[in-house]
């Protein structure tokens, strides 16, 4: 059997090591790079080339949201599994098509994020049981979430603003000119139908991008 070869995106040390172990326990898997931010994980992937990534999405600045992006953008045939704490449909929906191939929730049992790697190395799409049943539950009531006309950048936009940043820090992380993170801003409150500022947060906070404590 071939080894698969992965990049790890988490920002917290002691939760690399313990998945790292998880990931090499049985054989069949070897770290060979790791990153905690979604810069140094698009330069570690450059560098490294591994068979998978498997990103967070909660990481300092930009999220993984935009690291799976950006990767995909680099690398068409780059393998992405996200793993993260993050349980909504919006997402998961965005992960995938932001270029991810699978999904899996950190409150899964520890054999789903093994047996995803594996799938998503041959080139499957992979979702653990509370995010399939999550989507399902979703689209079989009919519902729509706020993000569904959003793209992937929209929605890290979104996230920021919502997150306090102002125009000039958005466009730094995202290396983008100010005009543009407006651009963004108008387009965005238009589509999702904010009135305000403050309703756009508001709006965010419910569709899950943000909570009530990261809001500053």
């Amino acid at each position: 059997m071939t080894e698969v070869t992965i990049l790890l995106v988490d920002d917290h040390p002691v939760v690399r090591e313990g998945y790292r172990r998880l990931l090499e326990r049985g054989g069949g898997h070897r770290m060979i790079a790791e990153a905690d931010a979604a810069a140094s994980a698009y330069q570690a992937y450059q560098r490294s080339k591994p068979d998978v990534v498997v990103m967070d999405l909660s990481l300092p600045g930009v999220s993984g949201l935009d690291a799976v992006r950006h990767i995909r953008q680099w690398d068409p045939r780059a393998r992405i599994l996200v793993f993260t704490m993050h349980d909504g449909a919006a997402f998961a929906l965005k992960a995938f098509e932001a270029g991810a191939l699978g999904y899996v929730t950190k409150s899964s049992d520890a054999g789903e994020l093994v047996r995803s790697v594996g799938i998503v190395a041959k080139g499957g799409r992979a979702l653990s049981s509370d995010i399939a049943r999550e989507i399902a539950a979703e689209r079989l009531a009919g519902g729509r979430s706020l993000v569904d006309d959003l793209g992937p950048r929209e929605t890290e936009i979104l996230r920021l603003i919502a997150s306090g940043l102002t125009t000039g820090a958005i466009a730094l992380l995202l290396n983008l000119s100010q005009k543009t993170v407006q651009n963004h801003h108008y387009q965005i409150k238009s589509k999702i139908g904010a009135r305000t500022d403050a309703h756009l947060v508001w709006l965010a906070i419910g569709a899950g991008l943000v909570s009530l404590e990261t809001v500053s």
